[in-house]
C-alpha cells in the first residue's frame, strides 16, 4: 500500500513539473531530463514511471480530464442533494469547470491547445477523456429535457461541448487577460449567460 502511495505521489510531481515545462516551452522542447530536474528526481525515475515522455503527457492528459470531470459529476451530484433542479448543477458546474482552471491554468491551456491538433500520438486519448468530461454536461442536460426544464429542442451532444467550450475559454481569458476579476465575478456573468440561453428564464 505505501509503495503504491509513494508511486502515486511521485507521479503527481512528475504529471506537475511536465505541465509546467509544456506550457513554458512545447511539448517538442521539453525533454526528460527537465522533467526529471524540476520534480526533484532521477531520469530513471521517468522510465520506470513512464515508457517514453509521449506516453507521460498521454497520462497526463488522462489524468488532468479525470480530474476534471470528477469535479464536475460532484458539483452536479452536490446540487441535486441539496434540491436543485438541472439548471442548477448546470450552474453547479460551471463554477466547478472555473475553480478547476483557477487551479490548473496551466494544464488547461495544454488541454485546449492539444484539442486542436490532429497528428498526435495520444489523439484517440483525448478524443476519449474529452468525452468523458462532456458526457457528465450531456447527462444533465439530457435529464432537464426529460423534466421539461428545458427545451425538448436542444441539440444535447453540441450543447455540452459548447458548455464546456465557453468555460474553458471564458476562464483561460479571465486568467490570462483579466485576472483582477474574482472568481465569483466571472461565475455570476457565465451564470446570467446559461439560465438566459439556456434555461430560458
Amino acid at each position: 500500500m505505501q509503495s503504491s502511495t509513494r508511486r502515486q505521489a511521485t507521479r503527481q510531481k512528475l504529471y506537475e513539473a511536465a505541465v509546467t515545462l509544456i506550457a513554458e516551452q512545447g511539448f517538442s522542447a521539453t525533454t526528460v531530463d527537465e522533467i526529471a530536474e524540476r520534480a526533484g528526481v532521477a531520469k530513471g525515475t521517468v522510465y520506470y514511471n513512464f515508457a517514453s515522455k509521449s506516453v507521460l503527457f498521454e497520462e497526463l492528459l488522462r489524468h488532468g480530464v479525470g480530474l476534471l470531470a470528477a469535479s464536475l459529476r460532484d458539483a452536479a451530484d452536490g446540487s441535486r442533494r441539496a434540491g436543485g433542479s438541472n439548471v442548477d448543477a448546470l450552474d453547479a458546474m460551471v463554477r466547478a469547470g472555473l475553480v478547476f482552471i483557477e487551479r490548473y491554468p496551466a494544464f488547461t491551456q495544454l488541454y485546449v491547445a492539444e484539442l486542436w491538433r490532429t497528428n498526435r500520438a495520444w489523439q484517440s486519448t483525448l478524443m476519449v477523456v474529452r468525452q468523458e468530461a462532456v458526457t457528465v454536461v450531456e447527462d444533465v442536460l439530457r435529464a432537464g429535457v426529460d423534466a421539461g426544464e428545458l427545451s425538448g429542442e436542444i441539440d444535447v451532444p453540441l450543447t455540452a461541448s459548447a458548455l464546456v467550450g465557453m468555460v474553458l475559454v471564458a476562464a483561460l481569458d479571465w486568467q490570462s487577460f483579466q485576472p483582477e476579476r474574482s472568481l465569483d465575478d466571472v461565475h455570476a456573468a457565465l451564470s446570467r449567460l446559461l439560465q438566459g440561453r439556456v434555461g430560458g428564464g
